[in-house]
């Protein structure tokens, strides 16, 4: 309901305006009235009317004095001039006022319904545009944080474009940023990203980066001053403001970084390898510190993980250039020809220690030079007729895992075991060894095909995994282990069926097997027949 308060010095025009017209079916309730300016005053600020209707001419305040108090005091408030005197200086006075309308005297009631319906509509619309700013501003407060990162990370990507307006934009997002101040950029980077953030699912990952985040910001606002925030997946970045009256800065910004590697290791079992970039004195030179932080952190790849690394660490000498040479490439190959695991071993150590002194483009070149060792590997298999059924699947494997390893040292202990697997087959292969592991196991499916006898347990017999016993057998012999066992096993059945006096649960357990339907189903897909039918053939 809206809330009207009439003003008129004449009782019988305050009662008529109250009595004579149906004000409830506008949506309106008289909350008050009033016999003068004055008076109407103290009531309109009790109540606080949407509608005031006042007379032009009062004794002690007058209409148009009451509603330049009102325009002061209660600017939403509407105001309706009413007015027994067809004079045209209150007129203009009025339309001063912006007031939404004039009457006169005697009130006509088809005029006075026009004018609210208008007061109404003016109303409603008003209220919409209310509503909608409100829903924009609460939209505003909740796309905050968002637009607060957004800001912060066109500072280190972009710097400062239009200084003369920064003051502005960090009051409106309510950031502690001056311009001209010391300030310091890290780089804080999760370890083994495919395990910690994208195996993940999507509402994990979004918990994940928020602990972080919280974690990083309370110690900021703890130790230094500054903001946090995430800005790519699996990397955050801390902008730090600098006290100049600090004895030690750098002393307090590598206890900060030591405090956040620690807590996000205790609280959220991640480890994260944190970059340091150098100092800068105003905001616009963030981009400088944060790509100097950057690439500290990617010095994870000569380094290791779960590191503080500053500039310092990236010092390089003139020698630290290093290309791989043909012959060592060469060298490799013969080893593996030869099957030398301990010469192939020797050179992958050699290598990888050239790689490791080389800063310059060292992550690219080291997955380059990895990729073409794996492809070689993959190539000898096939000149010599022993590579392995699914080569292809794997071969894109470990190309897609060679671009997941975060360190070199993690990229040399891939391809090395790659090449260590290629070794051993190419061994085998000359030495017979695969036919040999293949009798064993034959012999050992011939004489324990009555058991519950898994292929986990027959790996374990001959010394080999799983995978690469199956993958073995399969190739040698063109079936699986378990096709093989179960060939076996119905070999047997059909010999025990020609027997009258075993049962059919007898057979069907004396081969293995402990449910007599199952046993039923696999006999008839390898030999057309039932148990019972097949006796019944034989027989």
């Amino acid at each position: 309901m809206y809330k009207l308060v009439i003003v008129d010095d004449e009782p019988t025009v305050r009662n008529g305006l109250r009595s004579y017209f149906n004000w409830a079916s506008y949506g309106i309730e008289i909350a008050d009235e009033a016999d003068d300016g004055d008076v109407a005053l103290d009531v309109i600020a009790r109540v606080h009317p949407d509608i005031v209707i006042t007379d032009v001419r009062m004794p002690n305040m007058d209409g148009i004095q009451l509603a330049n108090r009102l325009r002061e005091r209660f600017p939403h408030t509407k105001i309706i001039f009413v007015s027994g005197h067809d004079d045209a200086d209150y007129l203009k006075s009025a339309l001063k006022l912006k007031a939404v309308d004039y009457i006169f005297k005697p009130v006509n009631l088809q005029e006075l319904d026009a004018v609210v319906k208008r007061v109404i509509g003016t109303l409603q619309e008003e209220e919409k545009e209310r509503k909608l700013i409100g829903d924009m501003q609460v939209k505003l407060v909740q796309s905050m944080p968002l637009l607060r990162e957004k800001f912060l990370m066109s500072l280190i990507r972009d710097g400062i474009s239009h200084p003369a307006r920064i003051r502005e934009r960090t009051e409106f997002l309510g950031l502690d940023l001056p311009l001209e101040a010391p300030y310091w950029a890290i780089a804080i980077q999760i370890d083994n990203i495919a395990e910690a953030v994208e195996s993940r699912s999507a509402r994990d990952q979004q918990l994940l980066s928020y602990s972080v985040l919280n974690i990083v910001q309370e110690l900021i606002d703890r130790d230094i001053g500054g903001y946090a925030f995430e800005h790519q997946m699996g990397e955050f970045v801390g902008i730090l403001r600098m006290n100049r009256d600090h004895p030690n800065e750098e002393e307090l910004l590598f206890t900060l970084a030591g405090q956040v590697r620690e807590s996000l290791d205790r609280y959220l079992k991640i480890s994260v390898t944190i970059g340091v970039g150098e100092p800068i004195s105003n905001l616009g030179s963030l981009p400088q510190s944060y790509m100097q932080a950057k690439e500290a952190a990617d010095q994870r790849w000569f380094l290791g993980k779960n590191q503080i690394i500053s500039m310092d660490n990236l010092e390089q000498d003139e020698d630290g250039f290093f290309r791989v040479d043909p012959a060592q490439s060469e060298t490799i190959l013969a080893a593996l020809r030869a099957a030398d695991a301990g010469k192939v071993e020797a050179e992958l150590d050699g290598l990888y220690a050239s790689l490791a002194r080389n800063r310059r483009e060292g992550m690219a070149y080291g997955r380059n030079v990895s990729l073409q060792l794996l492809l070689l590997a993959s190539r000898l298999l096939l000149e010599l007729n022993a590579h392995e059924i699914d080569m292809e699947e794997r071969e894109t494997e470990l190309m897609a895992k060679v671009f997941q390893q975060e360190t070199l040292d993690e990229l040399k202990r891939l391809v090395e075991r790659f090449l260590l697997q290629v070794c051993q087959r190419i061994g085998e292969k000359r030495s017979g060894k695969s036919k040999n592991v293949i009798e064993r196991v034959h012999k050992l499916i011939g004489q324990r095909y009555a058991d519950n006898l898994q292929v986990g347990d027959i790996a374990k017999e001959v010394f080999l995994s799983v995978t690469y016993l199956c993958l073995l057998f399969k190739q040698e012999t063109g079936e699986t282990i378990n096709e093989y066992m179960t060939k076996v096993r119905v070999e047997k059945a059909k010999e025990l069926l020609k027997d009258p006096a075993h049962k059919f649960y007898e057979v069907c357990y004396a081969v293995g097997y402990s449910d007599p339907s199952y046993f039923s189903k696999i006999f008839k897909k390898y030999t057309g027949f039932t148990p019972s039918s097949y006796r019944d053939y034989v027989l």
